[in-house]
């Protein structure tokens, strides 16, 4: 079920997949360009191990970049250089759970976060989301850990307004419970100023701030990062050494240039321009051919909507019917740990342009 490389490329003409980053407007030249220089310039003491928790360069890039977009409170040491955010969720989960904790998760919520507790024996604690996110009123008592999404739940979309998340952190000081926050799409915000991550917000150092590349650059570079409040900085340090000892130390050193110089920057400027532009086509076709008919989240961050039939639907026909037209749209309740209170479909966006949106839009308005 979670094994990805060996799906068959979709054949859809209007596949709004989502989970994607538009890989064509990445400066892949000049990213070879960086790389081949770290690579000629490499010692034989370049090639031996690592530091585990990366490499001090990309640390401290790391910090700066966050620091500034996303208003996170950290030094380099307490920055850990991880394969990509599953791995950050294997290590969280690795250092701060053990088998039979009860633990607080979205519902619904990423299968990569839930299957990880899953295989280390946690106790799960669904908490029902709604249209601003997890609603703390909910959470239960006796959580030691709880596992969120703010920026952009996924697969819902809502944000976690700033009174939510100031009573999520209240809770986690009042409950001795550790908040994992999990910035998904972060960088991807439309309206407004960005709310100020937990972790910033957190002055007990109860967050543990995780997220990746995965998004901005592209899925095969495999880092992402983890910051972790000082005192836990060994464990994590630790717990990477165990699992691979460190990420690859060439893309490790090209991914700080790309950041320090201002390329990483100046490349997600356009990648947001791109998207608002893919963005306030798709939100223009759904009011012109699905208006009535629908209900819509997600569309204020992030690079997928999710659409609500006002009417009940069979999940199963309305794919197959689309799929008819060769469009492809994509079940919300597989996400859910209980029963969905309704159907949904998420709509990406970002493999698409403006044109091929609004031909399937209107080709799946006649589905519905």
């Amino acid at each position: 079920m979670l094994d990805f490389p060996d799906r068959p490329p979709s054949r859809l003409r209007y596949d709004f997949a989502f989970g994607r980053s538009d890989m064509t407007i990445f400066p892949l030249e000049t990213w070879r360009r960086i790389s081949m220089r770290h690579a000629r310039k490499t010692s034989i003491r370049g090639v031996d191990y690592g530091p585990a928790a990366g490499v001090p360069a990309l640390r401290e890039a790391l910090c700066l970049h966050l620091r500034r977009s996303r208003a996170v409170v950290c030094d380099a040491s307490e920055v850990i250089v991880v394969s990509g955010a599953q791995q950050a969720l294997d290590l969280v989960t690795r250092i701060l759970v053990d088998r039979g904790d009860p633990v607080a998760i979205e519902d619904p919520q990423y299968q990569g976060t839930t299957q990880v507790l899953r295989a280390a024996g946690a106790h799960l604690l669904p908490v029902p989301v709604d249209e601003e996110g997890i609603n703390p009123a909910k959470l239960p008592n006796k959580a030691k850990a709880i596992f969120v999404t703010p920026s952009h739940q996924f697969p819902t979309g809502a944000i976690l307004p700033i009174g939510r998340r100031l009573a999520l952190i209240e809770w986690a000081q009042r409950r001795n419970a550790v908040i994992i926050e999990n910035d998904y799409d972060g960088e991807f915000h439309y309206d407004g100023r960005p709310l100020e991550s937990l972790q910033g917000l957190d002055t007990n150092g109860r967050t543990v701030y995780m997220g990746t590349f995965s998004r901005t650059i592209f899925p095969a570079l495999r880092i992402g990062y983890v910051v972790v409040p000082k005192s836990l900085a060994p464990a994590f340090t630790t717990a990477k050494w165990l699992a691979d000892q460190h990420s690859a130390i060439l893309e490790q050193q090209t991914l700080a240039e790309f950041i320090t110089s201002g390329l990483y920057e100046r490349h997600l400027r356009r990648l947001r321009r791109k998207n608002a532009q893919r963005r306030e086509a798709l939100l223009n076709a759904i009011g012109n051919d699905l208006s009535g008919r629908v209900e819509l989240s997600g569309d204020g961050s992030g690079t997928h909507v999710v659409l609500w039939p006002k009417k009940r639907v069979s999940e199963d026909e309305v794919i197959a019917k689309a799929a008819s037209l060769s469009v492809g749209v994509y079940r919300i309740s597989h996400y859910y740990m209980k029963k969905a209170p309704r159907t949904g479909f998420m709509l990406g966006y970002t493999t698409l342009n403006e044109d091929e949106i609004r031909k399937g839009i209107r080709l799946l308005a006649q589905v519905f």
